[in-house]
């Protein structure tokens, strides 16, 4: 600690002005203005003085006279201070060298200078004297001069010169002895110092001084409690700068010898070099505080140390994590542990520092690094650490506890110094069913596979073997799935988990999707039955049980099990209610069956299968010759579900009734509108011929002719060709003979672009390109089924075509698809999934108002699963918050955090802790982050948003030190996330300039 004080010292000099001896000319009147002017000089009145020797330099042709004439000319420019005087003084002892006055003249305006406080400019003028023409006194007086000068200037070494010449003078001994012992206080030369103060003690014009020099003297020399004594004893009489010194003097003297509660009062009423404390003084108040038991307070003082970069820096933030500590406050803790265990000042605090960070990352998580590598990273850096079987048994939970399983596999992969095997097979297994529940089966099937490659755990094994026959199912490995399930339920590991409680639905489906309808029904039934089932699945299982009795042409049963579904009012009662009335007909109950499609279209008004309803029972009554009642049947089809791909069937069926009833124009009517409205249909193409037949009736052959020569999808004389080439091709496809049915249907296209079968052979070559993963090979096919009128292809050429384009973020390409897709879809799940990703894209195309509309949506349809309406709030909150809607998308957040798993999680959590801080609740707000890190670390972007709204709340709590060591750490870790380190670094540059306002070491460069 550097004490420093201004002394000014006031010299008195006397100018001695020489007089012209008698002569007898002085009485001439060339000497009366002269003389005249002299006594003017000796009175100070310099501009008088000046003006009349000035004319006495033009009257006069003495040259002592002119010469001395010139010189109080110059003497009294520079007492007035007039520009130019020191020119006036240098051409006066360049143009008389031989004047009497030439050495008096360069001392007389160094003491002028001297007195005037110009010490520079005194220095300048003592250079040009020569010391051998200068009396005893005169000398004495230079040397002390020049030696204070530079004392002034700060150049020791030239004021000990000059003033160790006087330092016996009766006149300027005591003052040069007080000046050479400060300079030796300066120096740190305090044996020295006291020697020269002891000189001088007597006399009073330093006493006062002295006292304070001998305080600081002995503190700077250990000598704590002689500084404390003096320091005290000066205390009542010092000004208030010296106040505050002495209490620094003796507060640091009590901190030295250990009595911290003494040294407390004192540290506090330091006031600072110009107002600010710096690093030190925080430390030791804080440290005073912390030996005491104060936590609280050695938090405050600890917390305003910012940018320390030293040893003092580094214990302050050790004792500041263990004062957190002590006040469970674990997250500011973890900042300060890490920040001490970076520094290398003192390797012992560094160690404890990193173990101590290593166990609070395990504990409360870490939004810097993965807890996993931290402890790694511990054990690696402390490889002979005592702590180190504790901290690997840390680790070997971590990788489960973190929930971040992509990072643990990534550690435990590339790590050959850690091998645990059981650790190894859970998070291969929860890594796969992230992987699962995101929908990407392929990887988190080689993550079940990893994970059974160490069967370790008979639970885990048993798991990953359900959850891999799971993934085989969803991707269409329906034989392979069957064998992980059958496995599974043999496992001595699958006894109490919840996956066993539904597997004989899984299995049912298994066998379902293999046309094992047989065993199907075994399963569905036996899990149908089971009342303690979820009710959804129960529900789905009546309905497949139907569907399986229902193929076997078992349609008793399968009503009964349709009767069931029904009577439960699940998603697919319309379903079920449809089938049952089918089954009607194929057990000779017409009449039940035509009621109860006429009951099923009055339930079910909004039902997907109220056009398939229609079409039944218009089919129905032609069937019984009840053709009037099946052509209304078929016109309210046509009418009321006009978008249906069974309106072209129906114009057809019309059009052969018409045509069986010898109604020839009529039918060729419904004909030409079906070529017309659906070309490239089977139904077109049939009806191309069923024209045929009707103009040959009518005899109107020619007309037949002109009409068919502008279809273009008709090639009459290649029909032959056309139809042998395509079934070469859709042979190859049944027989799952892929490479081949590509090769047969690319042939096909190429010779029949516009072919009899062109609208099926481009959905099956998109859905084989889309198959084998050549998706954009599949686009133009996609898109040619449909721009074509609606078919039965045209629903999922659009799911397919729609997936295609989100997968590859062409958001805009993607939204006419969808929104087709929406429109049009009978199957609700196709609906939703338009709906869903309508309001995704929409949203990333900053279409605001339409993401908002679809989500909106989403929400009121009651076949939404939970994680579509997640997305749809979601949806709904970010567009609120794009908008400035704060409240509504508070609500919707609020709503997602009831549900939500995952990123949307983690989203939400965010949302949560923005919206506390913006309520001016920091703690909580924090808190929010807390658990964001602790349970969602895999989610960076909301991490790292998280730690940066932390470092807010932590300074509005007052906390500068959390708050600009997560800021710095957030702008050095965090580059990828340029946005948010952007903000942080104004937020960083604002605290800092707060903080500078009073704490000397803050500094302003970022």
């Amino acid at each position: 600690m550097k004490h420093s004080k201004t002394f000014l010292f006031v010299a008195f000099i006397f100018f001695s002005i020489s007089v012209f001896p008698q002569q007898s000319a002085i009485h001439t009147n060339e000497l009366v203005d002269y003389n005249r002017a002299l006594e003017l000089y000796n009175n100070r009145q310099y501009l008088a003085a000046q003006k009349l020797f000035e004319d006495v330099l033009e009257e006069v042709n003495d040259e002592k006279i002119k010469a001395n004439a010139a010189y109080y000319i110059a003497n009294a420019a520079i007492r007035l201070n007039q520009r130019g005087a020191d020119a006036l003084m240098e051409d006066f002892v360049e143009q008389y060298p031989t004047s009497t006055k030439r050495n008096s003249a360069f001392s007389d305006v160094a003491n002028f200078y001297f007195d005037k406080g110009s010490y520079s400019l005194a220095r300048k003028w003592y250079d040009m004297v020569d010391q051998s023409s200068l009396s005893r006194k005169e000398l004495r007086r230079f040397y002390f001069n020049n030696g204070y000068a530079y004392f002034k200037g700060n150049d020791y070494d030239q004021a000990r010169n000059y003033l160790n010449r006087v330092k016996d003078s009766e006149e300027y001994g005591s003052q040069a002895t007080y000046y050479l012992g400060f300079m030796a206080y300066e120096g740190d030369n305090y044996f020295e110092a006291k020697e020269l103060f002891e000189e001088v003690k007597e006399d009073s014009r330093y006493q006062e001084d002295m006292s304070y020099f001998q305080s600081d003297m002995n503190f700077k020399s250990g000598n704590f409690q002689e500084a404390i004594n003096s320091a005290l004893e000066q205390l009542p009489r010092a000004n208030r700068l010296e106040k505050s010194e002495l209490n620094k003097i003796i507060g640091e003297s009590y901190f030295n010898l250990g009595q911290y509660e003494e040294a407390i009062p004192y540290l506090k009423e330091y006031n600072g070099q110009r107002g600010k404390w710096n690093n030190t003084d925080y430390y030791q108040l804080g440290y005073a505080y912390f030996q005491q038991g104060n936590y609280e307070g050695a938090i405050s003082e600890f917390n305003k140390i910012i940018d320390g970069k030293d040893e003092v820096a580094q214990n302050a933030y050790y004792h500041l994590a263990q004062s957190y500590l002590k006040m469970d406050q674990k997250q500011q803790a973890l900042n300060a542990f890490k920040n001490a265990s970076e520094m290398e000042f003192n390797q012992d605090i560094k160690a404890d520092a990193a173990l101590n960070y290593a166990k609070l990352s395990y504990e409360i998580g870490n939004s810097y690094a993965s807890v996993p590598q931290v402890l790694m990273d511990y054990m690696e850096d402390y490889p002979n650490s005592p702590a180190n079987d504790e901290i690997r048994e840390l680790l070997i939970d971590s990788f489960i506890t973190t929930r971040n399983f992509e990072e643990a596999m990534r550690l435990l992969q590339g790590n050959r110094d850690f091998q645990n095997n059981v650790v190894y097979q859970k998070v291969a297994f929860y890594r796969g069913l992230e992987l699962f529940e995101e929908g990407d089966y392929r990887a988190a099937n080689d993550m079940f596979e990893k994970s059974l490659s160490q069967r370790r755990d008979p639970k885990f094994t048993a798991l990953a073997t359900f959850w891999k026959a799971e993934s085989d199912f969803n991707l269409n490995r329906h034989q392979e799935a069957l064998i992980g399930y059958r496995e599974f339920a043999g496992m001595s590991g699958a006894q109490g988990v919840s996956e066993k409680q539904n597997l004989d639905y899984n299995i049912g489906y298994a066998y379902f999707k293999q046309r094992d309808y047989d065993r199907a029904i075994e399963y569905f039934k036996r899990y149908a039955e089971n009342a303690s089932n979820d009710k959804n699945r129960r529900n789905d299982a009546f309905v497949r049980l139907g569907d399986s009795y229902f193929v076997n042409s078992s349609y008793w049963p399968a009503m009964e099990a349709y009767n069931q579904a029904v009577s439960m009012g699940g998603a697919d009662s319309d379903y079920a209610a449809f089938q049952k009335a089918i089954s009607y007909g194929f057990v000779d109950r017409t009449e039940t069956k035509i009621e109860a499609l006429q009951q099923f279209m009055n339930n079910f008004p909004r039902s997907p299968y109220r056009d398939d309803a229609l079409y039944e029972l218009g089919n129905t009554y032609v069937a019984m010759n009840r053709t009037a009642e099946g052509l209304q049947a078929y016109d309210k089809l046509i009418s009321q579900v006009p978008g249906s791909s069974y309106v072209p069937k129906a114009l057809l069926k019309q059009g052969l009734i018409y045509y069986n009833t010898d109604r020839g124009n009529q039918a060729l009517e419904k004909m030409k509108r079906v070529v017309s409205e659906y070309p490239n249909s089977p139904e077109a193409v049939q009806g191309v011929e069923t024209a045929r037949l009707i103009y040959i009736d009518l005899e109107r052959t020619d007309e037949y002719a002109a009409w068919v020569k502008n279809i273009d999808f008709v090639e009459v004389t290649d029909a032959d060709l056309d139809n042998t080439t395509y079934e070469a091709a859709e042979n190859q496809y049944l027989q799952n003979n892929n490479d081949q049915a590509i090769r047969g249907f690319e042939k096909y296209l190429s010779s029949f672009p516009n072919g009899i079968h062109a609208l099926k052979g481009n959905f099956y070559l998109a859905q084989l390109y889309f198959r084998e993963g050549n998706k954009q090979e599949a686009i133009p096919h996609y898109k040619f089924v449909v721009n074509k009128e609606r078919s039965e292809y045209t629903e999922k050429a659009l799911a397919k075509l729609s997936q295609i384009y989100l997968e590859d973020r062409k958001y805009s390409e993607a939204l006419p698809v969808l929104e087709k897709l929406a429109s049009q879809a009978e199957n609700q799940q196709n609906r939703i999934f338009a709906l869903s990703n309508l309001m995704k894209a929409n949203l990333e195309l900053n279409n605001l108002a339409q993401a908002e509309k679809y989500a909106q949506q989403v929400l009121q349809n009651p076949q939404t699963e939970a994680a579509v309406k997640n997305d749809a709030q979601v949806i709904i909150a970010r567009v609120a918050i794009k908008s400035g809607n704060e409240a509504k998308a508070r609500n919707a957040y609020a709503e997602i955090r009831k549900t939500a798993t995952g990123e949307l999680a983690a989203e939400a959590l965010y949302y949560d802790a923005y919206f506390k801080n913006k309520d001016a609740n920091y703690e909580a707000s924090n808190e929010a982050i807390q658990k964001l890190t602790k349970e969602y670390s895999g989610y960076k972007q909301y991490g790292v948003k998280g730690l940066l709204l932390m470092a807010k709340n932590f300074y509005q709590l007052g906390d500068a030190y959390q708050a600009t060591y997560i800021l710095e750490n957030v702008i050095q870790n965090f580059k990828s996330y340029p946005d948010v380190v952007a903000e942080a670094r104004q937020e960083l540059a604002r605290i800092k300039a707060e903080e500078a306002k009073t704490n000397a070491s803050v500094q302003q460069n970022n």
